[in-house]
């Protein structure tokens, strides 16, 4: 008894032709805004292998989720702190976007902004530096502000 066998090879375009269609036809409709900012710490050896001895033994993953994990245990035993800070400042917590419209109504209604955040401020991209000067007040930022650089060097004297 002979038995036949049959092998289906896929043309060139199915293979690379479809994938690379696909590719040259997605746009990105609104930017991804990120959820995290890089920072650098020293550390002493001696700290250093401790973590390493932590991550070694699979308590953490990597050093990075040490060091997170490390920090928001830090900040849930001073919860109660942050949360008063908060209040009495008058923070806006978490992500705070300032559009041009926003800015924009702000000069039409003759006011001036105070910006007061505890996480992330954006400034959008079409601002002007002009008016942003007209329109802000005072910039108060624990965390990050994302905003032009020229945005950010005529709000700088009105920076804290």
């Amino acid at each position: 008894m002979t038995v036949a066998l049959a092998i289906h090879i896929p043309s060139i375009w199915l293979v690379y032709g479809w994938r690379s269609g696909i590719a040259n036809n997605v746009h990105q409709l609104r930017p991804k805004p990120t959820d995290s900012e890089k920072i650098t710490i020293n550390l002493g050896f001696v700290d250093l292998g401790h973590i390493d001895l932590m991550v070694q033994e699979g308590f953490y993953s990597n050093r990075t989720d040490f060091i997170r994990t490390a920090i928001r245990n830090q900040l849930e035993r001073h919860v109660e702190v942050v949360k008063q800070s908060t209040a009495r400042k008058s923070l806006d917590l978490g992500l705070r976007n300032y559009s041009r419209q926003d800015l924009e109504a702000a000069r039409r209604a003759g006011e001036m902004l105070e910006i007061n955040v505890l996480g992330l401020a954006t400034i959008a991209a079409d601002v002007t530096p002009e008016l942003a000067r007209a329109t802000i007040a005072s910039v108060v930022v624990l965390g990050a502000l994302h905003a032009s650089p020229e945005v950010k060097a005529v709000l700088a004297d009105r920076m804290q």
